[in-house]
């Protein structure tokens, strides 16, 4: 039986390490990570003002910069976020947002996906008999699936290296997996491209299932680095369901 996904699971992987240069200490006011530090030292050195001439803690510095839309000192700072329990269909879409991003995510074609988890569509959760039948819809593609790669392999038995007859099977049959298919990817992007993400990934335009990761991530990035993504507030919107929305847009 194939096991299924309700939530996605967010893992931080790295985060900025800010080595602060002897020769050009910034008088620092209040508390700060490392990614912030790092902005708030960029954003100063551009006017020489490491002597804190507004006496700013770092938290109201980089609030400020937010007002004022300087976004791109926002850039410096990335962090590397491993998204699980989310759907190919979602992967699907969020690769979309390149400026600022990198991916790397599990390949179908070398992975074999006999035991693969699914995501289970945030939009029929509750209702038992929507749930019975797409399971039982899925649980029929899986078990396609491993039917497909056990004649694609014995089809293919005179390709002498096991390998690539593997992944021969295995690229051929995937295709009968739905977009529901759990995946796992690494994503790494700058503060400032991952509140462009956020802002229309969370809103309530956007749809169920990445919403639902956006507003996850957006709370582990929000304990990251409290300063990038205080102007965040999540709620819950008319459609019963968690939405975010941003004070400073275009950062």
């Amino acid at each position: 039986m194939p096991h299924f996904h309700t939530e996605p699971r967010i893992t931080v992987l790295a985060r900025p390490q800010f080595a602060e240069p002897a020769h050009l200490p910034v008088q620092w006011i209040g508390e700060g990570t490392d990614g912030e530090r790092l902005a708030e030292f960029a954003g100063r050195l551009c006017y020489m003002s490491q002597k804190n001439p507004a006496n700013r803690t770092t938290r109201d510095y980089l609030e400020n910069i937010k007002k004022q839309g300087h976004g791109s000192v926002l850039e410096h700072a990335n962090y590397s976020l491993l998204l699980e329990g989310i759907s190919r269909s979602l992967t699907h879409e969020l690769v979309r947002h390149r400026a600022g991003f990198a991916y790397s995510q599990l390949s179908q074609r070398y992975v074999d996906e006999s035991d693969a988890a699914f995501v289970v569509p945030p939009a029929i959760l509750g209702d038992e008999a929507l749930v019975a039948a797409w399971k039982a819809q899925i649980e029929s593609a899986q078990a396609t699936y491993v039917a497909l790669v056990d004649q694609l392999m014995a089809r293919y038995q005179w390709v002498d290296d096991k390998v690539h007859r593997r992944k021969m099977a295995r690229e051929a049959a995937r295709g009968v997996l739905p977009n529901s298919t759990e995946t796992k990817i690494v994503v790494t992007g700058n503060a400032r491209a991952w509140r462009t993400m956020l802002e229309l990934r969370s809103s309530e335009a956007a749809e169920f299932e990445i919403r639902r990761m956006a507003i996850a991530t957006l709370r582990v990035l929000q304990r990251e680095a409290p300063a990038f993504f205080s102007d965040f507030e999540i709620y819950v919107a008319a459609d019963r369901v968690e939405a975010a929305r941003i004070v400073y847009h275009k950062v």
